[in-house]
């Protein structure tokens, strides 16, 4: 078995966070939203190869992946952003099997063990969501089938939402479908592969939908610090080595040569190494490494690296190297 891992995206729902840092590399709970997906991967008995489409940062893409695992790996630049269907037809000189197609702008709790014993063209897995409207949603028929995948319904006619989780035993299907979208109009410059698999579907194939016990959104700042939430509740818990004068409200994960002195932090705080936190209040944040924030009391932030705070008290996201002081006239940066 193949993996494609689309990630050329520039997160732009994600800045100021994503001018520097791929959107797939900023951390929850301490680790990158790629790690969490590639260690799913790397429990995978028969992966061959994995296959990167990179675009945004590609350099630090790659030297990031070079080092999550040894598994073969080629990365192929996605110059010109034309969507998802765009993004996997890249990687058609590499697939000569069946392919594992993960989109790692969230984190999920799947058991992919299933694909060894599928007999089906594919499996999409889902996740049934109220808020259908924001989602790609994922039609079956009384066999547990997909009949159809509509983006964004204005009517309920699924609360199965596609999590941008494939596997694709008939690989020659899935790229006459990806040669066949390419053909026609983009819808608002970009091809969907989702279009590609109606294809299938409508060739005959039998795709398998299977829902996913636990799906974490990593697309949006207010997502990510949910998911931050989420993985710490879900055992990413770590507490700090030493304190001064300070408490903690679990869960939080504090890694090593971190500061805290006066201050309360938690619930639901990551703090990166090297920060310094003195005389502050900190919940439900994610605080990037070698970061001062003095006297401030935040809530639902989201902070970069390297970055100084001070005096600021409500709801933050700020990017690395920067600086914020509360002053008698307001906020200044």
């Amino acid at each position: 078995m193949k993996v494609i891992i689309p990630l050329a995206g520039k997160g732009t729902r994600l800045r100021p966070h994503t001018y520097v840092t791929p959107k797939p590399m900023l951390r929850v709970a301490g680790k990158p939203v790629m790690e969490y997906v590639l260690d799913d991967v790397k429990e995978l008995p028969d992966v061959q190869q994995i296959i990167y489409i990179t675009g945004h940062l590609k350099e630090k893409v790659e030297e990031f992946a070079r080092g999550c695992t040894d598994i073969p790996s080629v990365f192929v630049e996605q110059k010109v952003q034309d969507g998802t269907a765009g993004a996997v037809a890249l990687a058609r000189e590499y697939v000569d099997q069946p392919v594992l197609i993960i989109f790692v702008d969230t984190i999920f709790d799947a058991d992919l063990s299933i694909i060894s014993s599928s007999d089906a063209d594919g499996i999409i897995w889902t996740k049934e969501v109220e808020d259908y409207q924001r989602f790609g949603v994922v039609v079956t028929g009384e066999d547990g089938f997909m009949t159809k995948i509509v983006e964004k319904p204005s009517t309920p006619i699924s609360k199965r939402a596609n999590i941008g989780l494939y596997y694709i035993k008939n690989w020659k299907l899935l790229y006459e479908g990806i040669a066949a979208v390419l053909k026609q109009a983009p819808h608002k410059g970009e091809w969907y592969l989702t279009d590609a698999f109606q294809y299938m579907i409508d060739h005959g194939a039998k795709i398998r939908v299977v829902d996913v016990a636990g799906w974490y959104d990593a697309g949006k700042i207010d997502t990510l610090l949910a998911t931050n939430r989420a993985m710490l509740e879900r055992g990413r818990a770590r507490q700090p080595k030493s304190i001064e004068n300070s408490t903690i409200i679990d869960p939080v994960y504090v890694e090593d040569g971190v500061t805290i002195r006066n201050s309360i932090v938690g619930p639901n705080v990551s703090i990166g190494e090297g920060c310094e936190i003195d005389g502050s209040t900190l919940s439900d944040s994610i605080i990037e490494t070698f970061t001062s924030i003095t006297g401030s009391t935040l809530i639902r932030s989201l902070i970069g690296h390297h970055t100084v705070v001070s005096g600021v008290s409500g709801e933050i996201t700020i990017g690395d190297h920067s600086e914020v002081r509360a002053t008698l006239r307001g906020l200044q940066g």
